[in-house]
């Protein structure tokens, strides 16, 4: 049994190409992975809270209301609170 533990970079269609040793080359291998990805790149990757919603502003997504209060009303289902009649 070998332990390979290696940084891998995907190609553009997203698959991870993994060199063998000559001596596993042949037959069945059996692998394990454990993907964990590169603090600095998942940083980069995820943007502020703010361009989220700045993001969800040029989509439109919300344009259709008028009044906040009224839709939230819409949207939640109320119910009583324990111990308050």
């Amino acid at each position: 049994m070998s332990r390979i533990t290696a940084i891998l970079e995907p190609d553009a269609d997203g698959t991870l190409n993994l060199p063998l040793p000559a001596e596993l080359r042949q037959g069945k291998v059996k692998v394990v992975v454990t993907l964990e990805g590169e603090p600095a790149a998942a940083t980069a990757r995820q943007g502020t809270p703010l361009d989220a919603l700045k993001e969800l502003r040029k989509l439109g997504t919300f344009k259709d209301i008028t009044d906040p209060v009224e839709w939230q009303r819409e949207q939640r289902e109320d119910r009583s609170l324990p111990g308050r009649d």
